[in-house]
């Protein structure tokens, strides 16, 4: 019993610093301290929405993570995970009411912004809030990277695969509006959506072996005599354009890089598919590399294997109703809308440690 509990605590921990990478991973490059508005259009950033300032109506604003903590303190937000090539908003013509705290000076428009129904709380093709009151259905919500909006696994028109985080989708509605793109998920997709004839077969072969080179053996940008694409859609085969697609983790390095194909994504606005830095996955690992050090180096680690059982099980107990405290008190600030800063969680392992130390005293 006393190996269940020791293994129970090592998980505990290990569950801990998996949730704060997470954290972390989404916050990557997003200072929480100085308004990202002076860095431009921000290749991508950690996002919110204020409902308080910009409600349903009015004007699409959006805010960096610093705003949000120092400007919109206590206002109603909308998070919305990351965004690329965004400028903050915070104080400028659109807020009638509010000055920025942290750089006041802004021009009146980012007129390269780009807004959608998220910044108003909505998403998917349902235009419902997320998290919804009224749909008690357990559903994951997945980002399209063309447009960036979230999307209900049911409502995506097609059979999510496993291990969707380590890939990319491209909900139908951007598959329609760039239409060449079902031609390179009929030999990109995870799920190939195409039927080609065995007489077309070696050709699919020959062409998909070329486009699934590494980029690294590929010089981009070069013009050769032959364009991948026009190649792939002179294949004798049927396409399914239905649905969402999902990509691999590799798909944009096998795009196809000639003149005349970077020239079409630049006026379609997708020469960011080019760009393998631009994937979310790309943004969490660059977070992720400014973590703590691993389990094996901690020293709390350390310490706990020097415990006996009885101790390790008292620890436990303490972390198990810190853990249930914590998380009353994080609710309180999702249940006002409030966004929680550094120095409320400051605050909080303040007053565990008062508490621990009044309990010692008066136990003394």
């Amino acid at each position: 019993m006393a190996d269940e509990q020791t293994v129970s605590l090592l998980d505990v921990l290990e569950e801990d610093e998996n949730l704060e990478e997470e954290a972390s991973a989404v916050l990557a490059g997003s200072d929480s301290d100085h308004c990202s508005y002076s860095k431009g259009y921000v290749k991508r950033q950690a996002l919110y929405a204020c409902n308080s300032c910009s409600p349903p109506g009015g004007v699409a604003t959006g805010v960096c993570l610093a705003c949000s903590y120092k400007c919109h303190e206590g206002h109603d937000l909308y998070e919305l995970y990351t965004k690329r090539n965004f400028r903050c908003d915070c104080g400028n013509r659109k807020f009638k009411d509010l000055t920025c705290k942290l750089l006041p000076d802004k021009d009146d428009d980012n007129a390269e912004n780009k807004y959608s129904q998220n910044f108003f709380g909505l998403y998917c093709v349902c235009s419902r809030p997320y998290p919804d009151p009224e749909d008690q259905v357990e559903d994951e919500m997945i980002q399209c990277v063309v447009c960036e909006d979230w999307l209900h696994g049911r409502h995506l028109g097609c059979v999510v695969p496993d291990s969707v985080e380590q890939m990319e989708m491209i909900c139908e509605s951007c598959m329609n509006k760039h239409s060449f793109l079902w031609t390179y998920a009929a030999h990109l997709s995870v799920c190939r959506c195409s039927q080609v004839t065995p007489a077309e077969e070696i050709k699919v072969d020959d062409v998909t072996d070329d486009i699934t080179e590494p980029s690294s053996k590929r010089r981009r940008g070069e013009a050769g005599p032959n364009c991948t694409l026009k190649t792939l859609q002179a294949v004798n085969q049927k396409i399914t354009q239905s649905g969402a697609v999902f990509w691999p983790s590799t798909w944009r390095s096998r795009l196809c890089c000639c003149c005349s194909c970077k020239e079409r994504l630049a006026e379609d606005g997708l020469s960011f598919l080019l760009d393998e830095a631009d994937t979310v996955l790309a943004y969490e690992n660059r977070g992720k590399q400014n973590e703590r050090p691993s389990l094996d180096d901690d020293p709390l680690m350390s310490a706990l294997d020097k415990l006996s059982h009885v101790q390790q099980l008292e620890i436990i107990h303490g972390y198990n109703d810190m853990k249930s405290e914590l998380k009353d008190f994080l609710q309180s600030f999702a249940a006002e809308g409030k966004v929680v800063t550094p120095d409320d969680i400051r605050c909080f392992f303040e007053q565990q440690r008062h508490r621990l130390v009044d309990g010692r005293s008066f136990t003394g």
